[in-house]
């Protein structure tokens, strides 16, 4: 690299000229002129981002950006609420971290974030990525920010042979290393949009690398072997039952809550059997909530982080109210009713069997 601006002038001279508009984003021509970044709108948009696209997070942010605008109203937000909002976007812990998180900083931070990553861990559901993140976004603390693109990105700089995950500690001393002392959150921001954007899994456009020059992988041709990762092991796969009540009358269908811990924790849902990653959960008519004629109406699977499951979709349309009811939900106001994914599959499921009315 002898005669080359140093590795973060070029890469930040790059990203001048092609940083990613993002809602959530003060780009760099605005944060030279001295915008500052929001630490609520950052720390929102890294919550979201946690195993989840760009794409899919964006609409998402416009949902709650319009609806709590600020980390006050945030923390003053039904539970219920929140988590329908968050319904589809999965990882749901994420949602209640999220609302444990803004009640911390309002209640008892003056509704202000720490502006340190050391600070930020201490906030429920922020670990060392997303304490990073922010710090270096909406602070600009030279805190060495890693996630799946700077992962790939630097195991290709350096050609690191050690599979992840055990590769991360490696990586991150060598992010550290690179990252400036000033505008240390753009560098961040520029080394994600790098890897999304031209250093990708699948045929990466070195030809328009900012930081070629100095890739080792690319040296020997090796770009789409990094990073190293372990054969994954196969998921488990378990079995439950979902019991979908349709009203006869005006063919709503009862809703009910989930407990607030375990799996989809605090959403709503049909009658559903017990189920979890560790037992099956029991399917078939022995499994129904109440007596009623219950129909089979096929099955409908999801795939979680470590197991899939298979519920049985069963369907009953009901005259009279069932003692242990939740709340009946109008077919067209399903959407608002914050299923998540595997129960609105479940739903669907069983309105695409149920005879028209």
């Amino acid at each position: 690299m002898t005669g080359l601006p140093p590795f973060s002038d070029r890469l930040l001279g790059w990203y001048d000229r092609h940083a990613r508009s993002l809602p959530w984003r003060v780009s760099p021509g605005d944060r030279a002129q001295g915008v500052r970044p929001d630490p609520y709108r950052v720390w929102l948009s890294e919550v979201m981002l946690q195993q989840t696209t760009v794409a899919a997070v964006k609409s998402y942010f416009a949902v709650f950006t319009q609806r709590w605008p600020d980390v006050q109203a945030l923390a003053n937000a039904a539970d219920e609420d929140v988590m329908g909002a968050w319904a589809g976007l999965g990882y749901y812990a994420r949602a209640r971290n999220l609302l444990a998180c803004a009640r911390e900083v309002t209640r008892h931070r003056n509704g202000r974030f720490p502006e340190t990553a050391d600070a930020l861990r201490d906030l429920p559901g922020i670990g060392d990525y997303t304490s990073a993140a922010i710090a270096s976004i909406a602070f600009d603390e030279p805190a060495p920010v890693v996630d799946g693109n700077i992962e790939r990105v630097t195991t290709r700089l350096y050609a690191i042979e050690t599979p992840l995950p055990a590769a991360r500690k490696a990586i991150r001393v060598r992010v550290a290393e690179m990252t400036p002392k000033s505008r240390a959150g753009d560098f961040a921001q520029a080394m994600m949009d790098l890897g999304a954007t031209i250093c990708t899994p699948r045929s990466p456009t070195c030809i328009l690398c900012p930081v070629s020059e100095g890739c080792v992988a690319r040296q020997e041709g090796r770009q789409e072997e990094f990073p190293k990762k372990l054969a994954k092991k196969a998921k488990p796969s378990r079995r439950g039952a979902a019991f979908v009540a349709r009203r006869a009358r005006d063919g709503a269908i009862l809703l009910r809550r989930r407990p607030a811990s375990g799996m989809l924790g605090g959403m709503a849902e049909p009658f559903t059997t017990d189920w979890s990653s560790k037992t099956d959960g029991a399917t078939g008519l022995d499994a129904a909530p109440f007596a009623a004629d219950w129909r089979r109406a096929g099955e409908v699977t999801h795939g979680f982080t470590h197991f899939d499951l298979t519920l049985e979709v069963w369907l009953a349309t009901i005259q009279a109210e069932p003692t242990d009811a939740g709340w009946w939900a109008p077919v067209g106001d399903l959407n608002a009713a914050g299923l998540p994914t595997l129960m609105r599959k479940a739903v669907e499921a069983a309105l695409a069997a149920a005879p028209s009315r």
